[in-house]
């Protein structure tokens, strides 16, 4: 007979140190995209570098996602919680005291340490503290508590940049790492399961590898050709390094990387949603500040605001997730936001340069509650999959699996975009460097036309970038249609339908609730 386990007296207490935790990534998640065109001007990075800058994070945080869990699972998830939170400090404090490009990729590279061991943390810790009628509303609280990071961090970004240096964006995550460690010492309770299986370091360093040989050849792919001898090796590496992982990890008496979880539909469709639906989004985010900044010509400050509406449209869509899905069910409510966000990126792929702010407000509204309808009920549902004492190394395959698609949306998004860009760019009556200059970034593309003098660089620059952009969204929108129409075939009907695939109840099972 199951044992009935009572709700802990603490939980909504507890969330409070999640939701405080959640938020210093939230702030983080979108505020260096905000900055990346000053930083680009100042540090002369081209898009490569860029990208490189964003994806140098993700990259390191999906590589250490699933040992994260583990060691979480192992040594106490408060414990590494807060150790998580400390590594992100020292890599914000070290990029706000870099001198180049290359100490700002390191520096991100450190913060996705901090952040591998907080975000699948502070999701593992739900099942243990909440039930299924109750989890459901901790999650939307937790994505509110990131889309609330989202647009403050952008507005804060912008202001700082208005005032100070671009190292500054990453000192305003010390006294938010102050209040999350503050809140998880005195807040949340500790939980573990030490039968969880040891960090298995071949497998950390197949995934890091293979993840960064993809990552890496995606973006060197434009300049370099798809051909290109560097670009195809690293492409192989990368297929052989991943294939080597899931052949170990299948082969694991305990792995980390759960591949049984994949077998259950449940857990395996609501994953893969999660993961297109943050690609669509992390691509949108890398591609929107530059847009804002130097298509429409407002400030760091003016970027972050006019941000707002996807942000807005995300916590109204977090918030309202819940009771939708109670009445129509998870699988009408994910299909039904992945075509809001499909719609929305076809309708802003026919943004123009002269456009305006007021029709790219509006599919930006639309694009964040495409997301907020389609990604909540997608977490809660693989969440609700996974057995209780694997709820660390579970939620780890989930993140990974998500931040997996934020580093491949950056990466080929992006590569798209500089693509699209670079071929549409007319550079007539250019030096041969002044034109390699101008096609690195549409940044990089307004500065060379100020210091020759060309001002038809500029209006060029803006038109090519605009048509970048505007492939960049067709893609979006036909995979999250591609989407659509999976989760409309596969995804259980009901809560129940999808607790009677993952074969497994969501709080049930040995080490359900093996706190200390």
């Amino acid at each position: 007979m199951a044992t009935v386990i009572s709700p802990d007296p603490r939980r909504w207490w507890a969330l409070t140190a999640l939701v405080a935790s959640m938020l210093t990534l939230g702030f983080d998640m979108t505020i260096l995209n905000v900055a990346l065109p000053t930083m680009a001007g100042d540090l002369g990075a081209s898009t490569g570098e860029q990208q490189w800058m964003a994806d140098a994070y993700v990259v390191v945080f999906a590589a250490l996602m699933l040992p994260a869990g583990v060691l979480g699972d192992r040594f106490g998830r408060r414990l590494m919680l807060v150790t998580g939170l400390g590594i992100f400090l020292a890599g914000s404090v070290m990029g706000a005291l870099a001198p180049d490009v290359t100490w700002v990729v390191v520096a991100r590279a450190v913060m996705g340490v901090g952040g591998a061991l907080v975000m699948p943390l502070a999701l593992s810790v739900l099942p243990s503290l909440f039930g299924p009628d109750e989890r459901s509303k901790a999650i939307g609280v937790m994505s509110a508590a990131s889309a609330l990071g989202m647009p403050l961090g952008p507005i804060l970004g912008g202001w700082l940049l208005d005032h100070f240096w671009w190292g500054s964006v990453f000192l305003v995550n010390v006294p938010m790492v102050g209040i999350g460690v503050a809140a998880c010492l005195f807040l949340l309770p500790e939980t573990r399961d030490p039968a969880s299986p040891k960090v298995d370091v071949t497998a950390t360093s197949l995934t890091a590898a293979g993840l960064g040989a993809l990552v890496y050849a995606i973006i060197e792919a434009p300049t370099r050709g798809w051909g290109d001898p560097l670009v195809a090796g690293f492409l192989a590496g990368a297929v052989v390094l991943l294939a080597g992982l899931v052949l170990r990890e299948r082969r694991a008496a305990r792995p980390m990387l759960d591949m049984e979880l994949l077998r259950h539909r449940g857990f395996l469709v609501n994953a893969l949603t999660a993961t297109l639906v943050t690609f669509v989004l992390a691509g949108l985010l890398f591609l929107l500040p530059p847009y804002l900044q130097a298509v429409l010509g407002h400030d760091a400050l003016g970027t972050g605001l006019r941000l707002l509406p996807m942000m807005a449209g995300l916590m109204i869509s977090a918030r309202g997730a819940q009771p939708v899905v109670a009445r129509f069910g998870p699988r009408a409510v994910v299909s039904c936001g992945l075509v809001t966000l499909a719609f929305a990126a076809f309708l802003g792929s026919r943004t123009t340069a002269d456009s305006g702010y007021g029709f790219t407000a509006l599919w930006l509204t639309v694009t964040g509650l495409g997301f907020g309808f389609a990604v909540v009920p997608a977490m809660d549902g693989a969440l609700a999959a996974l057995p209780s004492d694997r709820a660390g190394s579970g939620s780890g395959l989930l993140m990974t699996l998500r931040q997996v698609g934020s580093a491949i949306g950056i990466a080929l998004l992006g590569s798209l975009l500089a693509s699209a860009y670079r071929d549409r760019l007319d550079v007539t009556g250019l030096s041969g460097r002044a034109a390699d200059t101008a096609g690195e970034s549409v940044v990089a593309a307004h500065l060379v036309a100020e210091r020759s003098g060309t001002p038809g660089l500029a209006a060029s620059a803006n038109g090519a970038y605009v048509h970048g952009m505007g492939v960049v969204l067709l893609v979006c929108g036909v995979a999250a249609l591609v989407a659509a129409l999976s989760a409309a075939a596969f995804l259980p009907g009901s809560e129940s339908a999808e607790g009677g695939e993952s074969g497994s109840p969501a709080m049930a099972g040995p080490g359900a609730d093996a706190r200390q």
